[in-house]
Order: C-alpha cells, then structure tokens, then sequence
C-alpha cells in the first residue's frame, strides 16, 4: 500500500507531459519519416520516392553542361539507353537490323536438339561399362555392323541417339553453308548495285 502512495505522490499532475527524449521535439513526431512537400497524413507513392532519390544522386550529373550535337537527327532513347525502333522512331529499322534467315533458325534449333541429345547420350553411356561401346559406335560409323547384330538394349539406344546426332550434324552443316552462300550472294548485288 505504501508503494501505490509513493508513487501517486509522483505522479499527481496530470496535465505535466513528461517529455521521452530531450532531444527529439515534442509536436507530433512521426516514427516512419516524411517527405518534403507532402502532408504526413498522405501516404507518398513508392515512384516518387525513387524519383526523388534519383534527382538526388543524379541531378548535379544530369546538371552538367553537354556540348550539342551537329546534326538535326536525334533518335528517340528509351529508358534502359537503347534506341527506340518505335514507329515514330528516326532510326530506320531494316537498316540497322539483319534480315531474319529462315535457314540460320532452323540450323540454330537443330543445334538445341543435339545439345539435348548429347545429353541423353551422356545418361545411356554411363550405364554401359567399359570401353566395348565406342568399338562398337566406331564398327557402326563404319558400316560393318548393323541396328540388328546389337544385342544389348542399353547399346541398342545409344546407338539409335549416336546416329541421330550424327545426322543432326550433318544437316546442320548443310544447312549453315547454304545460309553462307545466301548471305554472299545478297552481299554481291548490294555490292553490283
């Protein structure tokens, strides 16, 4: 009893605020911050924050005096610096980019399909021990051995997937010359013209 006395002797005034720090001021403090030129009670939208951070660190650089260019021709920039081929762009579009090549795509998709082949090669091969399965890849190559004389289904299929690439390969190859001879036949009549 003689505590809760002792301490409504401390504690009689209620009109006194005790202050929490000294140092902080005694109007409305706001715990998560504020932003210059907006009320507290509005919340500030996360773009303009960024946009004022950027104005920041960036505005004495974008202040900078830059020497102007000769030429009445500015292409629209977007915002990661890459020039805009928009409708409404100045940069002529077909100039600047190739032409798409039917032949190269499709040599580029065979390309993945041998990739994932060699893959599975590499998943059949571990499961065949020794060295026996290249003799018998190499007497395949060859043509001294047929699809049929393999009695192993484990080999069976690596065989099956090695000359699956092997003609995968070949097509791709063929199919890359014929996109070179395209590609310098279209240079000699740029070059005629």
């Amino acid at each position: 009893m003689s505590d809760e006395v002792e301490f409504d002797e401390f504690c009689d005034d209620e009109d006194d605020e005790v202050p929490v720090c000294e140092y902080l001021p005694q109007d409305s403090f706001n715990k998560y911050g504020s932003v210059p030129g907006l009320d507290d009670e509005e919340l500030a939208d996360p773009d303009e924050l960024e946009r004022q951070i950027l104005m920041q660190e960036f505005g004495p650089i974008l202040a900078l005096p830059v020497k102007g260019r000769g030429s009445w021709i500015r292409p629209i920039i977007d915002e990661a610096g890459m020039v805009d081929f928009g409708a409404f762009g100045t940069v002529d579009f077909s100039r600047t980019m190739p032409e798409f090549d039917k032949v190269r795509y499709k040599a580029d998709k065979l390309r993945e399909q041998l990739k994932d082949l060699a893959i599975r090669m590499g998943l059949v091969e571990e499961r065949l021990p020794g060295k026996a399965k290249y003799l018998v890849l190499k007497y395949l190559k060859m043509g001294i051995i047929e699809m049929e004389h393999i009695v192993s289904f484990d080999m069976l299929c690596l065989a099956r997937l090695y000359l699956r690439a092997r003609r995968l390969r070949d097509e791709i190859w063929w199919l890359e010359k014929v996109s070179e001879t395209r590609r310098q036949r279209r240079l000699e009549k740029l070059l005629v013209v």
